[in-house]
């Protein structure tokens, strides 16, 4: 190694240089848009269908512009729906009152998923899978709500109604909640996060020793049967999801902690709220078992935190990804709510993305939440789409679901048409698996250049469709290009490039 190599390592690690000239081609760039209480999206209920549709393109707008590629929305946030095709009520917090359709009638999971695909996202259907209520005014659910038709099923914590995760009918019961969207819409992904059993409130009790009276055999502990209720839930889950499609991603996002290392050996060196004691959910353990295909914690704390640092959690979790995939959950809305000093420093979301890209076991990043986002508190979108996000990125491909890429596109052809670039090229022939094409990417290089698909920069368009054409509208006069064109499947596998094609802008 000679010593300019040495300079420019010592830089990278320091930050000195600008993230773009290491950003990755793959990296999965998520964002939460959480319907419940409204915290991102209605920004109130009872808006009409065109103002909800229009403020939903507003925001998928921003996140493109910022250099997002997957959109995390959540659809069910108390057993209650923001899509048509389900066996439960249309959410209160679209419409204002639980039970009630928008006005004029649409699909917001249909809507939202076809803009993000426009737009080069994946659109990920998120589940709150054991919440039922938000709160304890039990009047106002619509009598169609499962509160009121099977009441046997939920206790009450915290003023909340609750379904009992031990009972057989319950966990059967969510698995065809989730596989409603499986089965009836184009997602990307089902995602799941951290509330199981409910966080713990001084004084209360979780009211399920009846359950564990009926349905605890086999266990003396009724820690360990809550534990087995939910490992049983994710494998229900994981195994129906990927019998009726095994293109859709199964990912869940725990809080941070699995364990701390003072509670378990195996944990962490942390001192912090866990998932395994508190919650009865052994996120570390779905991930072994291969029931997920990602693992996405919520690691909500600054570098070097006292309690919990995040760059502990970082190595804690790339030592456990067991070859599935790792999002890390980052948190801009803590600059905006003032809490914990470390994130009034500028320099640290963009520091916690720098560690991140120095392990190989993360392949991305999922910011809570969208308005957050939005919002660039001291600067940090700017970072991303300047900098870290500046260069597209595709998802990381998962080998595990499908390992044969696409064949490539043909007889690409280019023409100028006032000062525009119009790409043209025929679909390619049907891959060893017989996969349809998902979509395409296409590449620009500058006259005489190498061709070299491995970078990002030369990305100018991602597309989810499979419409042959592509307008390059970016083309300066004057200037020659070269075009190659790549095929992506529906797993984001990418073929090999297509013939180049060259032309000079008049």
């Amino acid at each position: 190694m000679n010593y300019r190599y040495f300079i420019l390592i010592y830089l990278l690690v320091t930050g000195s240089v600008k993230a773009q000239t290491v950003a990755p081609k793959r990296e999965f760039r998520g964002v939460w848009i959480a319907t419940v209480e409204n915290i991102d999206w209605p920004h109130k209920p009872a808006e009409t269908t065109e103002q909800q549709q229009a403020e939903l393109l507003a925001i998928l707008n921003a996140h493109q512009a910022t250099g997002i590629n997957a959109i995390i929305l959540q659809v069910r946030p108390t057993a209650d729906a923001f899509y048509a095709k389900s066996r439960e009520p249309w959410s209160k917090y679209l419409t204002g009152k639980q039970g009630q359709a928008p006005a004029p009638l649409y699909d917001p999971l249909s809507f939202a998923i076809n803009a993000a695909h426009e737009r080069g996202m994946e659109l990920h259907a998120w589940f709150n899978p054991y919440r039922a209520t938000k709160d304890s005014n039990f009047s106002s659910l619509s009598p169609h709500h499962i509160t009121n038709i099977r009441p046997e099923w939920f206790f009450i914590y915290g003023g909340q109604k609750l379904f009992d995760p031990g009972i057989p009918e319950v966990r059967e019961y969510i698995v065809k909640v989730i596989l409603d969207v499986v089965d009836n819409y184009d997602v990307d992904g089902i995602h799941l996060d951290d509330y199981f059993y409910p966080y713990h409130i001084a004084g209360q009790q979780i009211h399920d020793q009846q359950t564990f009276a009926k349905y605890g055999a086999g266990f003396t502990d009724i820690n360990d049967w809550r534990r087995n209720n939910v490992n049983l839930l994710v494998k229900m889950l994981a195994d129906s999801i990927h019998q009726h499609n095994p293109r859709i991603k199964f990912g869940m996002s725990p809080s941070g902690v699995w364990a701390n290392k003072y509670q378990n050996p195996e944990g962490s060196d942390t001192h912090g709220g866990d998932s395994y004691y508190e919650l009865y959910a052994d996120s570390k353990n779905w991930v072994k078992e291969g029931w997920v295909d990602y693992i996405n914690p919520q690691l909500y704390r600054p570098l070097n935190d006292r309690l919990v640092p995040f760059n502990v959690m970082v190595n804690w979790w790339s030592e456990h990804t067991y070859g599935r995939h790792l999002y890390i959950g980052q948190a801009p809305y803590r600059i905006i709510e003032n809490k914990l000093p470390g994130f009034k420093i500028p320099s640290q979301l963009p520091q916690q993305i720098s560690y991140l890209r120095k392990n190989a076991r993360v392949q991305g990043s999922v910011y809570f939440s969208s308005n957050s986002l939005i919002s660039n508190p001291l600067g940090f979108t700017d970072s991303l789409k300047n900098n870290f996000y500046h260069y597209p990125a595709l998802p990381p491909v998962m080998l595990w679901r499908d390992s044969i890429a696409p064949n490539a596109p043909r007889q690409p052809i280019a023409k100028v048409d006032s000062g525009k670039i119009l790409l043209t090229w025929q679909e390619p022939i049907i891959a060893k698996d017989n996969e349809p094409v998902y979509g395409y990417v296409i590449y620009r290089f500058d006259e005489n250049a190498f061709i070299n698909t491995d970078n990002p920069k030369y990305i100018i368009h991602i597309q989810y469709s499979q419409q042959c054409t592509y307008e390059d509208k970016t083309a300066i006069k004057g200037n020659t290009y070269r075009y190659v064109i790549t095929s992506i499947d529906r797993l984001k596998n990418e073929s090999e490039h297509s013939e180049i094609v060259d032309v000079r802008v008049p």
